[in-house]
């Protein structure tokens, strides 16, 4: 691998390379060398492969970030211990159905927001699947008789299928399907990002509205084209057609550089659980002040690595880091140190001298008069001239 990398101007020219080369092949491989290809679908292709090279370019940036990879790392080699075996396969199985399927970390937001999501998210899935599929000729459908298809997928036969039953319906519609579950989703969201006040002060429009316009765009002239074909005779189908075309292209070439990105990142949060799932007894962290275990080791590990790999290690005076410590422990450390009273001197309940130079009073004590230092006599000549003072009318 060294040797390879050699080659290259950068590991991620080498990697944006293998993924190119890899694409191809498969696609050489499931066109029987390139004889079933749908020259229709062309620019979809090269719009595909940029696309391939931006989201690879984009995840080799992403996980040579410190953290991620050191998190990638620990999750690798958690992967393949063997003790961990029982423990992975239910911490992924839990995180994927959750997390991928159900999404139910959106829908604890709101079920508005989580209806929005799952349409999203799931029509953007079915329409990728089928148009990266079509694309580079992974499956195609090839007529046997003028009544039946045959479903291809890698030049292997699978199943037969009447040309105007159910099951071919519901194929010839999947992108159809898709691309509604898209736009009610998206349409959802760009309602809630106009009428949300909330929302709208934090919004940017490069960063949540245009996603959302790209998306719109794309599932729009897709739905014109079935609308074209099969109500209107083909009316406007060509340029229909390019438009759409367009759309999908630019849709593609901003995906690895905007929101749309954390669709190929999200599965891979099912690493953290996997990896930092804290259980009774097993790989528990212990609070160096109260001795209670409040996290894991492995997880306490990588952030005090990360910390020191951007010098910002956190480490206290007695070789302890503060992450050795539980959240409350934490707090507790945090108030004596801004209230200076990490070794208080004299009466504890009485008022304490802080950093800011603020004077507090005693805990569990109420403040005592003589704190301010008003002498007896200047209160009682206060008090005198309150009660002389003119009435206001």
């Amino acid at each position: 691998m060294l040797n390879l990398e050699k080659s290259f101007y950068s590991k991620t020219s080498m990697y944006s390379f293998i993924t190119i080369v890899v694409l191809f092949f498969l696609m050489w491989m499931s066109t029987a060398q390139f004889l079933h290809i749908d020259m229709a679908l062309l620019g979809y292709m090269i719009g595909t492969a940029v696309f391939a090279i931006g989201l690879c370019i984009r995840m080799s940036f992403w996980i040579y970030r410190t953290a991620t990879n050191r998190v990638a790392a620990r999750s690798v080699k958690n992967l393949f211990t063997k003790e961990r075996i029982k423990r992975n396969a239910k911490s992924l199985t839990i995180t994927l159905i959750d997390n991928i399927v159900l999404q139910k970390f959106i829908f604890k937001r709101g079920l508005y927001r989580g209806i929005q999501h799952i349409m999203i998210s799931w029509g953007c899935i079915i329409s990728f699947a089928f148009t990266f599929g079509l694309t580079f000729g992974w499956f195609r459908f090839d007529l046997v008789d003028p009544d039946t298809y045959q479903m291809v997928a890698f030049n292997i036969p699978l199943i037969k299928m009447a040309a105007h039953g159910w099951i071919a319906e519901i194929f010839y519609n999947m992108l159809n399907i898709g691309a509604v579950m898209v736009l009610i989703g998206a349409s959802m969201a760009l309602f809630r990002r106009i009428k949300d006040y909330d929302v709208k002060v934090t919004q940017r429009f490069e960063f949540d509205l245009l996603p959302l316009y790209i998306l719109l765009a794309v599932t729009v002239t897709g739905l014109a084209l079935t609308v074209s074909y099969d109500f209107l005779d083909g009316w406007m189908h060509p340029h229909i057609s390019l438009v759409h075309q367009i759309t999908v292209v630019i849709m593609l070439m901003y995906f690895p550089f905007g929101k749309l990105f954390h669709v190929p990142i999200r599965p891979l949060a099912t690493a953290v659980p996997m990896s930092y799932q804290e259980t009774l007894k097993v790989d528990t962290k212990s609070c160096k002040s109260c001795h209670q275990p409040y996290s894991n080791d492995d997880q306490i590990a990588d952030v005090q690595a990360i910390l020191k790999a951007q010098s910002f290690d956190l480490q206290l005076a007695d070789g302890s880091y503060l992450s050795d410590y539980c959240p409350s422990c934490r707090r507790r450390m945090r108030a004596l140190k801004q209230m200076n009273m990490e070794a208080p001197k004299g009466n504890p309940y009485g008022p304490v001298n802080t950093n800011n130079g603020i004077h507090l009073s005693g805990f569990s004590k109420k403040r005592s008069e003589d704190f301010y230092g008003i002498e007896q006599d200047i209160k009682k000549d206060l008090g005198e001239e309150k009660e002389h003072e003119p009435v206001s009318r």
